[in-house]
């Protein structure tokens, strides 16, 4: 749970920056890759973590710009990737400016639950990591290369000069 702004600030920088790579390493023609038939797509996983900024902040009483929950997934990665960097740079703006310290310790109703704040903040960077994550392996089998995140991804070891752990 967070209990400082700028803590969450800190870390959601580098979060946003990391979905961001993901996403711009999608094709148009990858979105569509999944397992399974009953499996989510890249795409839909993408949009869904697009939308999931307004849908799941707002019920704090914030107002994160950002696609609606029945908007169609867009037929372009550049489009979700653009439409994310706008919700995920309008949630940062809303908390720089709208909340303080304390106001992560205030409780709201999400879900049938009521969460502090700050730990909906923090349920929103896991919940994010964890579809990020799903992404690319679904990446890697629709045969994209898969930008490092909290590190290199294998084809990023040559550029240290290093071999690709096992």
């Amino acid at each position: 749970m967070f209990r400082k702004v700028e803590d969450f600030v800190k870390d959601w920088q580098g979060e946003m920056d990391a979905t961001l790579r993901i996403f711009r390493a999608l094709t148009d023609e990858s979105l569509g890759h999944r397992v399974t038939p009953e499996g989510r797509s890249i795409g839909k996983l993408a949009w869904h973590l697009t939308q999931s900024l307004p849908e799941m902040m707002n019920r704090t009483g914030l107002v994160v710009k950002g696609p609606g929950e029945d908007e169609p997934i867009p037929a372009s990665a550049a489009a979700i990737a653009s439409a994310y960097e706008a919700s995920a740079g309008s949630l940062l703006e809303q908390i720089r400016t709208q909340w303080q310290d304390d106001t992560l310790l205030e409780l709201r109703e999400m879900y049938g639950e009521q969460w502090a704040n700050g730990f909906t903040l923090s349920a929103l960077v896991k919940h994010q990591t964890h579809h990020r994550a799903q992404m690319t392996v679904l990446m890697r089998q629709a045969g994209l290369q898969v930008p490092g995140v909290y590190g290199p991804a294998r084809e990023e070891w040559a550029q240290w000069g290093m071999p690709a752990p096992e």
